[in-house]
């Protein structure tokens, strides 16, 4: 009816999320009909309209709702208008069935689309969807219209929930009451006046009783209502509070996301700035190694030639010495860059452990004394004879401990301790140097970092290999200082005892001259004329036959007529390199005797090869004359002539520290004018006051002698704090 009149809106809607809770049209009509039709079957309009009850209830619907959908102007019939069209099937958020657009609705409770089942089912959004629809808001508008406006506050609360519930309860349990009151009267026929008030009685009292147990009942009905409303309040709170942890979640998730693209830009970056350190410093490396290799390699050879005088034989020993200290350089700096390439390979074997630490104790004893600063050694009571260990690794971590704190110490003491348990060493180095300040403590392991109170030289190199070192051997290296006290170095290193291992001891080298049985053919291939020329002074007086060529193709060339028993390569060369020339003597046949790498290329040491050079076979520039002598005797099977160095001297074995020097003092007024003579640094002054010393009395020529040594190398501070020592504490000297 209501269609055709426009009253209604054209369409059928049945999902509950677009309609009112309660439309007045269909409860409007369908309470006039109910009420209209049950007084007339109750006989209050006469026995005909009793007759006609039924179509008084049709008539009445089919009058009284158009008349409402007129009256409200058909706007209790949507609740809201559906955002946004969508076809085909769409997916339920809830059971995630897929369903037609028509039977779906937004949800913004669920924050998507959800089929019309699961919305009539769900009790829990509270219709967040049509607030103003809810059956409670319209009782609401209804009641602010029927009611004065003082009244409007109290609508809402608990109190006005119970009114209002009760307010329907009662007339509805009144009216159940007296219909059946009246059917009663009319089945009681003649006895109806005399049983009349007893009946009234007793349906007044049923009606108190049943009155006061529905007002409990409606007043835990409204209780429950407010519980189950703030429950679901602070549900909704949560759930909003969960959707925001969620959206802030996806935030950060993105932010990672950007973080970790950046991360991995930054890291590529990394990577390729640390792969061109790598070739920098193998470049740096080999350009270094290369002139080095002729300094310290005529060093050697002039330092074992008898014929130099001995004012010589020191300019030599400080040319050898400072191409000795470059190439430590070098050494730290390749191991830096082994360490961080994951390159570095620990050869752990078996160590005479208490003779390595003593032997270390005995080399900076005299370095101390030099100084003249005292050393001391606390080596404990349980020090394990042989221990298994990287002797090269651990020897380097502990010099350059102990070589910084003797380095760094102008004057007092540099105590050393070790304290071995459950194969767990733990060694001290305590000096009483500068000290660090705590804001350099962080960076004190950090690549070319110098505390601020240092004087001495240093690269700042030797306590980053250390510390990666230590790391690398699965130990800890921490550091404690106290500015302008002293420093406290502690190394914990695990080195397992090894019962019943023998540690090969070091034997004190004699000088080969020559070697028995056949003579040998040796081919040396290097570009650098000065290698080929030094490698060739080395071997050739040994009774080696020799023969040189300037590059890969030349070496092949001399192959086809020239049969070595050994050959020397560089890698570095012009036309092919070094293992191009050797695969091709491989695969050539040309020749099958052992190949020594000669090259100061030290990275390709550790990288494996497809023409089996072992590094062993590695002899890294500047030569080591006695290491090279080594790989030839081990590859050729050589047995050297040999000519013993003097294995005692006064009753001491070669290679054991020389004993303390017992020294005879000067008197106090010489040592305070050498000493004013040291602060000025007048080296022709000192000189010829050690001389006047000495002349006065041959005892100070030990002393004297020690002082001239300290002199000639410059070291004034050495020469300042042992003088200083002899006139405030001698007996520690």
């Amino acid at each position: 009816i209501n269609k055709p009149l426009g009253l209604s809106p054209p369409g059928i809607e049945f999902k509950r999320a677009h309609l009112y809770d309660v439309n007045p049209v269909g409860v409007g009509a369908m309470g006039a009909a109910s009420v209209l039709s049950i007084a007339a079957y109750l006989g209050l309009f006469g026995p005909l309209a009793e007759a006609f009850s039924a179509l008084i209830a049709l008539i009445t619907a089919m009058v009284v709702s158009p008349l409402i959908a007129w009256a409200t102007k058909g706007r209790y019939y949507i609740a809201r208008q559906s955002k946004g069209l969508f076809t085909g099937l769409q997916q339920c958020v809830i059971c995630e069935r897929e369903y037609e657009s028509d039977d779906l609705a937004h949800c913004p409770a669920y924050l998507g689309n959800i089929c019309s089942l699961c919305c009539s089912l769900d009790a829990r959004c509270n219709d967040l969807c049509k607030p103003e629809a809810r059956l409670s808001s319209q009782w609401s508008r209804a009641l602010r219209k029927l009611l004065p406006q003082r009244v409007w506050p109290y609508i809402d609360t608990g109190l006005g929930h119970y009114l209002l519930v009760m307010a329907i309860v009662v007339p509805l349990l009144a009216g159940v009451f007296a219909l059946l009151y009246q059917q009663e009267l009319r089945n009681l026929g003649e006895l109806t006046d005399s049983l009349a008030p007893a009946l009234k009685l007793g349906f007044i009292k049923a009606f108190a009783a049943l009155l006061l147990v529905s007002g409990i009942v409606a007043w835990w009905l409204v209780l429950t209502h407010k519980s189950r409303q703030v429950a679901q309040e602070e549900s909704n709170r949560q759930t909003q509070a969960v959707h925001e942890q969620t959206r802030a979640l996806r935030r950060e998730i993105d932010s990672h996301r950007q973080t970790d693209l950046a991360l991995q830009e930054a890291k590529l970056a990394a990577e390729l700035a640390n792969q061109a350190k790598s070739r920098y410093i193998t470049t740096v490396s080999h350009e270094l190694r290369t002139p080095l290799n002729s300094i310290l390699g005529y060093a050697q050879l002039l330092e074992e030639d008898p014929s130099i005088p001995g004012h010589r034989r020191q300019a030599v020993s400080v040319i050898r010495r400072g191409g000795d200290h470059l190439l430590s350089l070098i050494e730290h700096t390749l191991d830096i860059a082994r360490i961080e390439g994951g390159k570095l390979r620990l050869e752990p074997r078996p160590l005479r452990f208490r003779e390595a630490v003593q032997q270390l104790v005995h080399m900076f004893e005299l370095q101390a004394a030099g100084k003249g600063i005292e050393f001391r050694a606390d080596l404990g009571e349980v020090v394990p004879e042989v221990v298994r260990a990287d002797e090269k690794r651990l020897r380097q971590i502990l010099i350059n401990v102990l070589g910084n704190a003797v380095k760094f110490t102008q004057a007092g003491r540099v105590v050393f301790r070790l304290r071995y348990a459950r194969e767990m060493a733990v060694f001290e180095v305590e000096d009483t140097g500068p000290g660090i300040a705590a804001d350099e403590l962080g960076h004190i392991f950090e690549p070319f970092a110098r505390g601020s109170e240092t004087t001495s030289g240093g690269t700042g190199l030797g306590l980053t290999i250390a510390k990666m070192l230590t790391d690398l051997m699965g130990g800890e290296l921490t550091v404690t200082s106290t500015l302008g006290q002293g420093t406290v170095f502690r190394i914990k290193l695990f080195l397992p005892e090894a019962r019943g291992a023998v540690a090969a001891l070091e034997v004190p080298r004699a000088t080969r001259t020559g070697y028995r049985g056949e003579r040998r053919r040796v081919l040396i291939v290097d570009n650098e004329e000065v290698d080929r020329s030094l490698l060739a002074t080395v071997l050739q007086p040994l009774g080696f036959e020799l023969m040189q060529a300037a590059s890969g193709h030349e070496a092949l060339a001399l192959l086809a007529g020239f049969d070595p028993h050994a050959i020397l390569m560089d890698l570095a060369m012009p036309g092919i390199d070094g293992w191009a020339t050797i695969r091709a003597i491989r695969s050539q046949g040309l020749s099958g005797a052992p190949i020594a790498i000669v090259s100061g290329n030290a990275f390709d040491k550790d990288l494996e090869n497809d023409v089996g050079i072992t590094p062993q076979d590695f002899v890294l520039k500047p030569v080591r004359v006695n290491e090279l002598l080594d790989w030839l005797g081990a590859r050729l099977g050589l047995e050297w002539l040999e000519v013993p160095r003097p294995s005692s001297k006064d009753g001491v074995p070669a290679g054991a520290p020389p004993p303390a020097p017992t020294w005879v003092l000067p008197a106090e007024n010489q040592l305070r004018a050498l000493d004013e003579l040291i602060n000025l640094g007048y080296f022709r002054g000192i000189v010829n006051k050690l001389d006047e010393i000495e002349s006065e009395n041959a005892a100070h020529a030990s002393f004297v002698d020690h002082l001239r040594g300290l002199a000639r190398n410059f070291q004034l501070d050495a020469m300042s704090g042992l003088v200083r020592r002899a006139l405030n504490d001698p007996a520690t000297l």
